[in-house]
């Protein structure tokens, strides 16, 4: 199971969860590798690239299907790579440093209306910057970007008040809330996150439209049976409904999610006719 980025994040927190549980269901081991780079580019091209025996998958994040719409060029083609299953969401949360002047979500578009706020990110086609970009086009923010080379970064970045806010999924900013250094605003997923339910949505609070959050899938190369497709996306299913793997997930702000194949698939054709909007309205474009 190959994890296009480095270690430590939340979609290698997933894999590694989701791949421990989903090998005792098949009965075998199941190793995950970091090959991090290019926006998740490379390590969705070795995927894409490698044979289709069912014994190379992908588990990356939305630049799976982002990417193609901000980059001029991909070294490999969409359909190059199959759904299998959707693994689980973290979703995005708003958040500026604790003893900011900015107690809600309102109250942050009012100001960068009067004075245009930096916004971290993790580079450009982020999840945090499609975040930042939505708030503009969405909410009218005023928003001064600034890239990091990982959400991580940006965080730190907020903390030490080198920028005024940014959004990260819940298993990172999630530790920095419960110790006092961040104070969240508004999480960007379609319901609460369960491990912060006193946190409002941006729905709740009438920015309709604000909903994305940091997914994990799973992917196998085309030309992979649909056998193989099949027991793997029973596997990955029969793990996420387990007490053990949703008791390692759910109290970090991940949520785990499931489904068919084709519950996958028509996730992928949504998320891709929104975020496309986006990219196309706000000329998002590879550094």
């Amino acid at each position: 199971m190959v994890v296009p980025f480095g270690p430590g994040g939340a979609n290698d927190l997933v894999a590694r969860y989701v791949a421990d549980a989903a090998s005792r269901e098949l009965g075998q081991p199941i190793l995950v590798e970091n090959k991090p780079g290019a926006g998740s580019v490379i390590g969705a091209e070795y995927v894409a690239k490698a044979a289709p025996d069912g014994y190379t998958f992908l588990a990356p994040a939305a630049g799976v299907i982002t990417n193609a719409m901000i980059k001029k060029s991909m070294p490999y083609k969409e359909e190059d790579l199959v759904p299998v299953a959707l693994l689980a969401v973290s979703p995005s949360v708003i958040v500026v440093p604790q003893d900011s002047p900015i107690h809600s979500l309102k109250e942050l578009v009012a100001a960068s209306k009067k004075k245009p706020m930096a916004f971290a990110t993790a580079g450009t086609g982020s999840t945090p910057h499609f975040v930042a970009e939505m708030l503009k086009i969405k909410a009218g923010a005023r928003l001064d970007i600034v890239p990091y080379k990982s959400g991580s970064e940006g965080v730190v970045a907020v903390i030490g008040k080198q920028v005024d806010a940014t959004s990260e999924a819940s298993p990172v900013v999630l530790p920095q809330i419960k110790g006092g250094k961040l104070r969240p605003l508004a999480s960007t997923w379609n319901r609460r996150v369960a491990a912060l339910q006193d946190i409002p949505t941006a729905e709740e609070l009438g920015y309709k439209d604000l909903v994305i959050g940091h997914w994990a899938g799973l992917f196998a190369p085309k030309g992979t049976p649909d056998a193989i497709l099949d027991k793997m996306n029973a596997a990955v299913n029969k793990a996420l409904k387990s007490s053990e793997l949703r008791a390692r997930l759910i109290p970090q702000g991940i949520d785990p999610q499931g489904g068919s194949r084709e519950d996958f698939r028509r996730f992928l054709a949504q998320e891709k006719t929104r975020l496309g909007a986006v990219a196309k309205a706000a000329n998002m474009q590879a550094d």
